[in-house]
């Protein structure tokens, strides 16, 4: 699991062979020196750039440039290095930006040597300078480990030099700019983006835009699920355990804020959309009708503002930027309140520790700063918040309306110029994620397809207000429609006849939600009910499952039945556990285990506490499947910085017809297509 750094935080690195790699929106200078057990710099055969790059167990690049890759050797090194720092730098000269504050944040990575990252660190909060030592590797105890350090130097390389020691920086200095410049014509920018057909997309010459359980469900993301990573960069995606953002709080209520900050702003201004850590090794896209900022702004929102060879990947990246950003923001205000909260505890225990201050002047005034210096940090990190958080309510609202159907909500216009696709996306909207602090900014939650996690609709979740103002009945329905307009949306973004929908419906309870499933004709068989029908549907999965297991592990899938549906099948289930038997229950938990590997899916409606009766042989079930409920509730927890995201589930507006015309083109579809 890759470890996101903040300034000041360190990781254990798990080998000494390491890879370094630096992204940044416009050529920077890319160097590192070696210091000694004080962290000195013993000579200028002590420092690895351009017109030197290679030392023992150590090689930086040669020039300048927008991506750098660096090299070391921990072991190779010599007895006396205790500490590897990296540097960047800007080149100097005209046409080249003066300060960090002007371009995008640099985003630095450790890696092993099969790209695997291990650490990454966003230097955020740059302004003036025009030189940082971004991490330092160093030996501790016989171990080493990694340091995000982000210390600017307005000075430039004589000064970060000159502040590890260094005789002669000014020098050593002098003649790294004039290596970088000799190179200069050979400085690498951001490759080009690539258009949807493969083709490479030219600009004008130009900087480049950067780049949970019963009661809390883990909320993954989009590296193995999204993650936009996401943090991999990716989307907040809930279909595995993937990292999620990483906390971001600080100890130091400026420290939060100038978290937030944007680059070119000491501790405020305006903030900077674009994120860096939403790129990957992937080409950067930067639009080709990004519109123009004015001087001294930050560049307004482009929908597509990520990286990735397709539109689709790039929207996809960058909502999981956004959900990103939107959770490292409200960690540091949240931890800037409360250390400003604490603060003030502390001052009051100190200034009333005396009795004679307990009563009078003195004690009331003391009470009086310290509330009042509570109060202004709480204010002034609200007021970054509100900052990150407007630029992100703009970016949202540039991005929303672009999505593409698989990612677009039903009152997307997206869904009226609907067709059925030729290929499967690369994900699907399960709902929108929100915080307290701004309600009215949502988060497309995304899954990646095909499902790796089947889905456990609550139907009896009364924990949130809007559930609890909900009855019983109702809140079953409307689990039963939030399970019909997913399987909906999961017909609709498959090509024709490359997805099965079974029903198990044992009472016949749903037939009033199902009808738009029923109506257009698009589920495999019309819903079982009875013990027979039950049973008769799950013995087809689970043979289903069990050839396919067989002939993968065989590595003989032509002998597969030639009428077995190799597609993909989701089975809803309605009401569980009414009309199941413990055998039933046992191939559910089969299908749910083992499933998703061969393209059978779970989707179940199903009261929790209803489920209890069968006591704890049904915990693995429940562990297995994505917890999603039928109104606004706030049970998917981030584990990295703590917060409870209120989910809702994707609605068709009151009184539309989209959801009946959607199904009616993969209807036809499918009979004009059969197989």
């Amino acid at each position: 699991m890759t470890a996101e750094l903040v300034r000041g935080q360190n990781h254990t690195l798990p080998q000494t062979r390491l890879e370094i790699r630096v992204s940044a929106g416009s050529p920077v200078v890319a160097g590192a020196t070696l210091g000694d057990e004080h962290g000195r710099v013993r000579g200028t055969e002590w420092v690895a750039h351009p017109g030197s790059p290679r030392l023992p167990g150590l090689e930086v690049s040669r020039q300048a440039a927008a991506e750098h890759r660096l090299a070391v050797d921990l072991d190779a090194l010599p007895g006396a290095v205790h500490r590897v720092t990296v540097l960047l730098a800007l080149p100097t000269g005209a046409g080249h930006p003066a300060r960090f504050g002007a371009v995008a944040a640099p985003f630095v990575a450790v890696t092993g040597l099969d790209g695997t990252e291990i650490a990454t660190f966003t230097l955020i909060g740059l302004d003036t300078e025009s030189a940082v030592a971004a991490l330092e590797l160093y030996r501790r105890q016989g171990a080493w480990k990694v340091r995000a350090v982000g210390q600017g130097y307005a000075a430039g390389l004589a000064g970060m030099l000159a502040d590890q020691g260094l005789d002669r920086a000014a020098e050593l200095a002098a003649s790294i700019q004039d290596a970088v410049a000799s190179g200069l014509a050979r400085s690498v920018a951001p490759p080009p983006p690539r258009s949807p057909d493969g083709e490479r997309v030219r600009h004008p010459a130009g900087p480049a835009p950067a780049p949970p359980r019963p009661g809390s469900e883990p909320l993954g993301g989009p590296t193995t699920a999204p993650a936009p990573g996401a943090t991999t960069g990716t989307a907040p995606s809930a279909d595995t355990g993937a990292s999620p953002a990483a906390t971001t709080g600080a100890a130091d209520p400026g420290a939060a804020a100038a978290g937030n900050a944007a680059p070119g702003t000491a501790g405020g201004g305006p903030i900077d959309y674009a994120h860096p850590r939403r790129q990957t090794s992937a080409p950067p896209p930067p639009p080709p009708t990004a519109p123009s900022a004015a001087p001294g702004q930050p560049a307004p929102p482009v929908a597509g503002d990520a990286t990735g060879w397709s539109m689709d990947e790039r929207l996809y990246n960058q909502i999981w930027g956004m959900f990103e950003d939107l959770a490292r923001a409200v960690a540091a205000y949240r931890s800037a309140v409360d250390f400003a909260e604490s603060r003030m505890e502390q001052e009051l225990d100190r200034a009333l520790s005396d009795p004679r201050h307990r009563m009078g002047g003195a004690g009331d005034l003391a009470r009086e700063r310290a509330r009042d210096r509570c109060q202004d940090l709480t204010a002034r990190a609200r007021e970054v918040l509100d900052r990150d958080l407007s630029q992100l309510a703009a970016e949202s609202a540039v991005v929303e309306p672009a999505l593409p159907a698989p990612y677009a909500g039903w009152d997307n216009p997206v869904w009226h110029g609907y067709r059925v696709p030729m290929e499967l996306p690369m994900a699907l909207r399960l709902g929108d994620l929100h915080l307290p602090e701004r309600t009215d900014l949502r988060i497309p939650l995304l899954v990646r397809l095909p499902l790796e996690r089947g889905v456990w609709i609550d139907s009896g979740r009364t924990a949130s207000e809007a559930a609890a103002a909900t009855g019983g009945d109702r809140l079953r329905r409307l689990a039963m429609d939030t399970a019909v307009t997913l399987a909906a949306r999961l017909l609709a973004v498959y090509p024709a006849n490359e997805f099965s929908v079974h029903v198990i419906d044992p009472a016949g309870a749903a037939a009033g939600a199902l009808a738009p499933l029923t109506d257009a004709g698009v589920l495999a068989a019309p819903p079982a009910s009875g013990a027979g029908g039950v049973s008769a549907v799950l013995a087809h999965l689970t043979r289903r499952v069990d050839l396919v297991q067989m002939a993968v592990r065989a590595g003989a899938a032509d002998s597969l039945p030639p009428d077995l549906d190799t597609g993909e099948h989701l089975l809803i289930v309605n009401d569980f556990p009414h009309g199941f038997d413990d055998r039933a229950v046992t191939q559910l938990r089969y299908l749910a285990d083992d499933g998703p590997a061969v393209g059978v899916h779970l989707l179940m409606v199903a009261d929790r506490e209803d489920a209890r009766d069968h006591g704890p042989v049904l915990d693995p079930l429940w562990r297995s499947l994505l917890r999603v409920t039928p109104v606004a509730d706030d049970h998917l927890v981030d584990p990295w910085v703590g917060h409870a995201w209120t989910y809702e589930p994707c609605r068709v507006p009151e009184g539309s017809r989209v959801l009946e015309q959607v199904l009616a083109l993969v209807a036809a579809a499918r009979r004009a297509d059969p197989r």
